[in-house]
């Protein structure tokens, strides 16, 4: 297969999968961004500071980081079903509602990991953040009870 061959194939793909979790907008790069975010600061609170929760030890576990990417693996298969409740429905709140939820989890258990890494917390920040959880919890539970 040539350059541009591979090049086109690869891109389509991209297109796809994008496409298939309700399109590549600000919403799911903050959601990948975020887990990402998550996943390393997790990884430098283990490897590191060796105060995890996730290993006995509090150190790195290689079962204990496996985990912690199927669950976020699943994470993109939950938007991937809220993306194609939307799409049937013809709605965008399942999806953006689910992604802003995960987001804000996220957000959470990187401020989690700050503080087990010793950096003081802003109140203002975990405040916001808890806004944001309870709006998307009553966000879903309005809608589920319709």
């Amino acid at each position: 297969m040539t350059k541009p061959a591979l090049f086109a194939a690869l891109c389509a793909m991209g297109g796809a999968i994008a496409s298939a979790f309700g399109g590549w907008d600000a919403a799911l790069k903050a959601l990948i961004f975020f887990m990402a975010t998550d996943y390393v600061t997790g990884l430098i609170v283990a490897g590191i500071f060796k105060k995890s929760d996730k290993s006995e030890s509090g150190g790195l576990e290689s079962r204990a980081g496996f985990k912690g990417l199927l669950r976020k693996g699943m994470t993109l298969v939950i938007v991937f079903i809220a993306a194609q409740i939307d799409h049937l429905s013809g709605m965008t709140f399942v999806r953006n509602s689910t992604v802003v939820a995960f987001v804000t989890n996220e957000a959470l258990s990187i401020l989690e990991n700050a503080g087990l890494m010793g950096v003081p917390m802003l109140p203002v920040i975990t405040n916001a953040l808890e806004v944001l959880r309870r709006r998307a919890d009553s966000s879903a539970e309005t809608k589920v009870s319709d």
